[in-house]
C-alpha cells in the first residue's frame, strides 16, 4: 500500500489524526503518530489515570484493558491506511486478530509507544504485526488484518 499522503518521519498531532480516523473521545487512543514510512508506523498513547476505564478496571488497582491496547495499535494502524488518499473517509474495520500476547500490565503514567509494522495489502485487505512498548519493553503484540470499506458498505 503506497501512502502518498505522508512522508517518512511525518509527526502528526491528535487534530491530524482525528481529520484521518473517525475515532473521538473517549475511544481515541493514539495522541501522536511519532512516525510513518513506507511500510512502518509509530504512534503514541499517554496513560493517563483520568481515563474512563480506569473507574472499573480495577478500583485500586488501576490497569489498563488488554483490548484496549490491541484498539491502540489498531488504531495507529488506521491511520497509516485512511491517510492514503484513495481511502480518505473510508474505515478500517477489524476482519481479524491473531497471536495475541500480553506481556506486562499498563498502568497510569506509562506512555505505550505503538508500533504498527505494514504486510501484505491487496485489494481493500491490509494485514499489519503491531507491538505496544512501554519504556522498550513489550507489553503486547498481535497479528491483525482489516478491511477498508465505506462507511455505507
Amino acid at each position: 500500500m503506497e501512502n502518498d499522503n505522508l512522508g517518512t518521519n511525518k509527526i502528526l498531532d491528535v487534530k491530524m489524526i482525528q481529520g484521518i480516523i473517525p475515532h473521538r473521545y473517549p475511544f481515541l487512543l493514539v495522541d501522536r503518530i511519532l512516525e510513518m514510512g513506507e511500510n512502518r508506523i509509530v504512534g503514541l498513547k499517554n496513560v493517563s489515570i483520568n481515563e474512563p476505564f480506569f473507574q472499573g478496571h480495577f478500583p485500586g488497582h488501576p490497569v489498563m484493558p488488554g483490548v484496549l491496547i490491541i484498539e491502540a495499535l489498531a488504531q495507529t494502524a488506521g491511520v497509516y491506511a485512511l491517510s492514503n488518499s484513495e481511502n480518505k473517509g473510508k474505515i478500517a474495520y477489524f476482519a481479524s486478530i491473531d497471536h495475541v500476547k500480553f506481556r506486562k500490565p499498563v498502568v497510569p503514567g506509562d506512555q505505550l509507544t505503538l508500533e504498527v509494522d505494514i504486510g501484505k495489502s491487496r485489494l481493500r485487505i491490509v494485514q499489519v504485526h503491531g507491538t505496544a512498548k512501554v519504556n522498550g519493553d513489550v507489553v503486547a503484540e498481535a497479528d491483525m488484518m482489516f478491511a477498508i470499506m465505506g462507511s455505507g458498505e
